[in-house]
């Protein structure tokens, strides 16, 4: 079988970088896409050296409108064919919504839902008229539950899990895989960007290794599921939240997430 590459946003650290290497250890080329250009040629080398595949690396700010077209005709230009996506890049802001940057939000919105949206259409596109490709989403727990102190990013993860849902059943009978995982707190880089190391959840340590959320999330995209939540508790907290009634599911989160100083405030 000709050797399949896969595209890998957020791809530098955390959650993404792991997605990598569980598509290297399977000799599939990479495509990888994040802001910082020496975290993204570090993962390069390293995966080149260890196993041996071809590693392509765009550094591309996707906060920005058009840097989605612009990774998806890069590709073109350089005569790629992906045959995986990966949308992966995503971010946070911490606090009280009237006290958060409304800019650094819209970025977040951008990130989250835009670019997703883009690289989701763009190659969808692509896989349906070969009838062949898969698509991962990392999504979050944060979808499924209401977040005081996280509101736009819960929001934006709320969207993905419906609009995942939304487009597997409008492609259900084609031969394109659409998986959505859900990770719950996972020890990545994603709390330091957005200022909430001090709320107690992760404060006190709670969290999944990275590279446990990427196994389970390339086992269940490779076996075409639709969903996989990663984790026992997350999966049980997920349930809980569906037979609590709504107000009191917010209140948890929000006592879950509240900083150990006590200030809300955005910082």
């Amino acid at each position: 079988m000709a050797t399949q590459t896969a595209l890998i946003t957020g791809a530098s650290s955390g959650i993404g970088r792991e997605l990598a290497t569980c598509f290297a250890q399977d000799k599939f080329n990479l495509v990888l896409v994040a802001l910082e250009p020496d975290l993204l040629n570090q993962a390069a080398s390293e995966l080149r050296q260890q196993f041996g595949v071809e590693v392509t690396t765009i550094a591309k700010d996707l906060f920005k409108r058009d840097a989605p077209f612009e990774v998806y005709n890069e590709i073109k230009q350089q005569g790629l064919q992906i045959d995986v996506l990966v949308n992966d890049a995503g971010q946070g802001q911490y606090g009280t919504f009237d006290t958060t940057d409304i800019n650094r939000e819209l970025d977040i919105i951008q990130l989250n839902i835009g670019a997703y949206v883009v690289f989701a259409k763009l190659y969808l596109q692509e896989f349906k008229a070969r009838n062949e490709g898969k698509i991962l989403f990392v999504g979050s727990i944060a979808g499924e539950l209401p977040g005081p102190l996280q509101a736009v990013y819960h929001g934006t993860k709320a969207f993905v899990n419906s609009f995942v849902e939304s487009i597997q059943e409008e492609n259900k009978d084609s031969n394109v895989t659409i998986t959505n995982l859900l990770p719950g707190i996972t020890k990545t880089d994603f709390f330091n960007k957005a200022h909430m190391t001090q709320a107690k959840n992760v404060a006190e340590g709670q969290g999944m290794e990275p590279a446990d959320v990427a196994k389970e999330g390339y086992k269940a995209l490779m076996k075409g599921e639709s969903r996989i939540i990663a984790g026992v508790m997350n999966n049980v907290q997920v349930g809980f939240s569906k037979v609590m009634p709504d107000p009191l599911v917010a209140a948890q989160v929000h006592q879950q997430s509240k900083p150990v100083d006590g200030d809300e405030s955005a910082r």
